[in-house]
């Protein structure tokens, strides 16, 4: 279930890199095709065979799908307020708390709430997250892991 997790925040995460409008195309058409690749690869985790076959096909159409909705509904700024907020979560808030974000503009939202710190293995800190983004006010979940870099920002690594 942990790496479920794991495949989870990185599927959010490729679809929100789509939301971006730049030269290869609209939000919709990038996060589309961003957040197919992030679903076959989740879905090429799962099964063996013509069944990993299958999780893959299936996941790059959930991603695509995600995606593409996830590119019609943050803009950029959307990103800006969830990004400062992860950063802010991960650096100064206790595990348990929340950190709320939301873009007065556009209406959406978030939360980031710290889980666990530990030492990594490699001697970097760390620390595993959920982060809700409310769009629309519907939620979509994301579990993650950001460790500390040695600039003292925070990357995300799964």
């Amino acid at each position: 279930m942990t790496s479920l997790k794991y495949v989870l925040v990185a599927v959010l995460g490729i679809s929100l890199a789509g939301c971006a409008n730049n030269e290869y195309g609209t939000k919709e058409t990038v996060g589309t095709l961003l957040g197919g690749v992030g679903g076959a690869v989740a879905g090429a985790q799962f099964g063996s065979g013509s069944g990993q076959l299958a999780a893959t096909a299936a996941g790059a159409l959930i991603g695509a799908f995600i995606g593409n909705q996830a590119g019609k509904s943050l803009d950029r700024a959307d990103k800006q307020y969830a990004y400062r907020a992860e950063q802010d979560a991960l650096e100064h808030t206790p595990s348990g708390n929340e950190v709320t974000w939301r873009n007065p503009d556009s209406g959406n939202y978030g939360t980031i709430k710290p889980v666990e710190t530990y030492q990594n293995t490699e001697g970097r800190y760390c620390r595993e997250y959920t982060h809700t983004v409310y769009v629309g006010g519907e939620p979509q979940d994301a579990y993650g892991r950001a460790c500390r870099q040695p600039d003292g920002s925070w990357e995300v690594v799964g």
